[in-house]
């Protein structure tokens, strides 16, 4: 047995599935998963010594890949002078003034541990705030594990094929509408219908958990307009693409201000840290402010919060975006040449530096179009580029990411690996 094999035996007998997020366990391209030892730059390096490209990137996270000196060594030092302490810190303020500016939606902003916290309270405010209780998500976004988005779901939720989950009431569920993604018209009818009982709509502004699926032109600046008439909140899940598709994430990209933004992994820099934010006037119906209770021990953790700094001070000062949005386009040109060399119809999503590969001949606009695609060949494609030492994500359904360090060598390792796949 591998190392990796050893130790997913292991993990069965005490973690549920042997993991502790669900796509970890390969069940959607089958195999056992490789166990990470350590990551330096654009590699992952196994528990059996194995070095691969990594293209998960810890799903997005790690704008500047792995193990990146200034971000550890500011946690480091942080650690040093005390992992947690249960009390405000300078750090805390100086990390939200960052995303207070950088952001045009938000004014004020609380820190969280994670994303599905992040969305799970911004929900619950835009209820307070407007004392109405319905709330439109769209298929295939996944919002965090909350009861109350997790109807069509994407990520995980739609790996698995799962349209809901065992434990989540039909309460919680019957306050939540659905509609399929880039779909004005539906938006349209469902406002016309029930605008004076919606609190908010929560969308990712780029789809990136059903692939990686774009706003057509004019989708996000009909929820603006819908929700600016109907008195709802506008709730932008940007715990991906914020600081990733550019500093001012998906709101500067496209120019439609939400009235609450939610975010998290590259504002940690790989560590638990997210954060939800917007108009001044919506914030302060937090506690201790307003009547909206919101609360977490670890909330601005010290650790969290000074590799968040670092993370946010390295994309602030050095600009990242325009050349990793350079080694996308080569990335996908390169991928799109193998997969049309070998007769394979495949279809890339992509926002800056995520993508996405589909085994489709139709385009991806929404969660029907994601879910028609060969998951099966996606399955074959995932393990042939790993035994070509290319790490992807293991679901036909996330995300890929690069980082700053992923430069022509990498980028030629990973088409060289597509090159041979054969379908």
């Amino acid at each position: 047995m591998t190392r990796s094999e050893e130790l997913f035996a292991r993990a069965r007998s005490l973690i549920p599935g042997g993991v502790d997020s669900p796509v970890r366990a390969f069940g959607a391209v089958g195999g056992t998963p490789w166990f990470a030892e350590r990551g330096e730059g654009a590699f992952v390096i196994d528990a059996d010594g194995v070095r691969r490209v990594d293209l998960v990137q810890s799903w997005g996270a790690l704008l500047f890949g792995h193990a990146r000196e200034e971000i550890v060594r500011a946690a480091t030092d942080a650690a040093a002078r005390g992992t947690s302490f249960g009390a405000p810190t300078e750090a805390e303020v100086e990390l939200a003034a960052r995303i207070v500016e950088a952001l045009p939606g938000v004014d004020m902003v609380r820190l969280v541990s994670s994303g599905t916290e992040a969305t799970m309270s911004a929900i619950r405010l835009a209820r307070g705030a407007t004392g109405r209780e319905r709330i439109v998500k769209f298929e295939g976004c996944y919002h965090g594990h909350a009861d109350a988005l997790l109807a069509r779901a994407g990520s995980g939720v739609a790996t698995f094929g799962i349209p809901g989950s065992p434990g989540v009431t039909e309460g919680a569920a019957r306050d939540t509408i659905t509609l399929p993604y880039n779909d004005v018209e539906a938006v349209r009818t469902t406002f016309d219908r029930d605008g004076d009982a919606i609190a908010a709509v929560i969308v990712e502004p780029v789809a990136a958990n059903m692939g990686v699926v774009p706003p057509e032109p004019g989708f996000l600046d009909a929820l603006r307009e819908r929700c600016t008439a109907a008195g709802a909140v506008l709730v932008f899940d940007e715990v991906i693409t914020g600081f990733r598709i550019g500093y001012g994430g998906a709101q500067s990209r496209f120019g439609v201000t939400p009235d609450l933004t939610t975010l998290g992994k590259v504002m940690g820099g790989g560590f638990p840290c997210a954060a939800f934010g917007g108009r001044r006037d919506l914030m302060q119906h937090l506690a201790p402010d307003g009547p909206v209770y919101q609360a977490g021990t670890l909330s601005g953790n010290p650790v969290a919060v000074a590799a968040g700094i670092a993370a946010l001070d390295l994309a602030e000062r050095l600009d990242p975006y325009p050349a990793l949005e350079r080694t996308a386009e080569t990335l996908m040109e390169g991928l799109r040449g193998a997969f049309a060399a070998n007769g394979i119809a495949a279809r890339i999503g992509c926002a800056g530096s995520l993508f996405s590969v589909s085994f489709t001949e139709e385009p991806v606009r929404d969660f029907a179009g994601a879910r028609a695609a060969d998951h099966e060949r996606y399955a074959r494609f995932f393990h042939h580029l790993l035994a070509g030492g290319v790490a992807l994500p293991p679901s036909g359904y996330e995300l890929w990411s690069l980082c700053t360090e992923h430069g022509d060598d990498e980028v030629a390792r990973v088409l060289d690996a597509a090159g041979s796949f054969a379908g």
